[in-house]
């Protein structure tokens, strides 16, 4: 949520009780320790954040701090982060590579400074989310207007929800592996006054493809059509903004709902964008194109079987089942009625899935549930966002199915192989448990 929008209103007061609650969490150390992997790493990473507004970009924080330091292992980088922005100098930013701002921008001269420097004599730069926010850009006219082009900030959705996000701008080696279209993870999205396609030095990256709206959940604050880039670069200079990090959140409890690394592929931008910032790797290796299928794209009308790629298993309505509240489950094929369904599409690119059986039955979430290992079962379609699905292809007649509502994937727990295990819906992990192949059924 912006600034200017949180004076006023009961939400407001519920993130800054929630905010003073983890305050002392997130300033308490200084700096986090360094995680790379065995051999000396390849580039070294420093992110800075301040954890002291809105508890979803607290809660953001937190998240990447415990997923960089994963990711750093797993690539060769070290990942240091840190609350203590008066290391944001020459001195200090001279051991780093790649600088990464999670929550917040540089807030005086001396730091502003050392950071333009920086950035002038070739160092790398990721920023996520609010880093762009601004009111007034002539605050710091050269980080706004120049280096990311926004301008001022313009407007926000809410709440936050995941959408359909385009790839654009040809070959870049942030890019190199992402599908032409993918869910990203759940954020709340912002506009600028600026339109980042006049500015030559801009390369947008990615952009809300127009099948995701409306986006947004409060009527008052929901973009219900409009270009919106997401991902861009400044050709002038070795920098990567994206405009996710912000998780859902229940603001009365203080509990995050969502991760802002949920989606694996959205992911790959992150680790290909820090590597080729960090001057590792200019061409990653792209995802080999799958051959093609013919049951690509899904037909509306048809029937299809889901097979689970982890366990050959069909998805099956238990004890073929007509009335609401049966399992879905997994179940050994059989050619029967309760393993066919059918995805019909809703809107946004969703869709609710029905079975043969029963076509007025969707697959569902229990109790409207956000919670990884929330049971799925069948229930008389009524609309609601735990009863619709958006179809990511992987490519081959292969899909994963991501709930509108949690934007979490159709998954067999702990990727069993036995009859009757009942679905669950689980954090997207691009595992076998979750890749479901679709064969049309006459």
């Amino acid at each position: 949520m912006t600034r200017d929008n949180m004076a006023g209103t009961t939400r407001t007061w519920m993130r800054l009780i929630a905010m003073f609650a983890v305050m002392l969490g997130l300033t308490a150390i200084p700096i986090h320790g360094t995680a790379q992997a065995s051999a000396a790493p390849s580039f070294k990473v420093l992110a800075f954040y301040s954890g002291t507004w809105d508890a979803a970009h607290i809660n953001f924080v937190q998240d990447a701090n415990k997923w960089f330091p994963q990711a750093a292992a797993q690539n060769n980088f070290s990942y240091t982060s840190t609350n203590n922005w008066s290391l944001l100098n020459a001195g200090n930013l001279q051991q780093y590579q790649v600088v990464l701002f999670l929550d917040d921008l540089p807030q005086n001269a001396a730091q502003r400074s050392a950071f333009e420097q920086y950035v002038r004599n070739g160092g790398g730069w990721m920023g996520f989310h609010v880093s762009a926010f601004n009111t007034d850009p002539q605050s710091w006219s050269w980080y706004h207007n120049e280096f990311l082009g926004t301008g001022a900030f313009k407007s926000n959705t809410w709440g936050p929800t995941s959408v359909t996000l385009r790839t654009e701008g040809g070959t870049h080696p942030s890019t190199a592996r992402l599908p032409a279209t993918f869910t990203s993870s759940i954020s709340e999205w912002y506009s600028w006054n600026n339109d980042l396609r006049n500015n030559p030095n801009i390369k947008i990256l990615g952009s809300i493809d127009p099948s995701s709206f409306p986006v947004g959940t409060d009527p008052n604050q929901s973009w219900r059509s409009g270009y919106y880039p997401i991902m861009w670069t400044n050709k002038n200079y070795k920098m990567l903004y994206t405009n996710f990090g912000h998780n859902d959140m229940n603001y009365s409890t203080n509990t995050g709902l969502s991760s802002t690394f949920s989606s694996e592929v959205q992911n790959r931008f992150v680790i290909d964008g820090l590597k080729w910032l960090g001057g590792v790797s200019t061409t990653p290796t792209p995802t080999p194109t799958p051959t093609p299928d013919p049951t690509d794209p899904i037909s509306p009308t048809a029937w299809y079987t889901l097979v689970n790629s982890g366990s050959g298993k069909c998805v099956d309505v238990r004890a073929a089942a007509t009335t609401s509240g049966a399992a879905i489950q997994q179940y050994a094929c059989n050619g029967t009625l309760a393993q066919q369904f059918q995805v019909q599409p809703t809107s946004g690119g969703f869709a609710r899935i029905n079975n043969r059986n029963n076509g007025a039955q969707a697959i569902d979430v229990t109790n409207v549930s956000l919670a990884d290992g929330a049971p799925l079962q069948q229930w008389t379609y009524g609309g609601g966002n735990n009863q619709q699905w958006q179809a990511v292809s992987e490519g081959g007649g292969n899909y994963h199915f991501v709930s509108r509502l949690s934007a979490k994937c159709i998954s067999v727990p702990n990727a069993s192989t036995a009859d009757s295990v009942q679905l669950v819906q689980r954090t997207c992990d691009g595992t076998a448990a979750q890749s479901f192949r679709l064969t049309r059924q006459p």
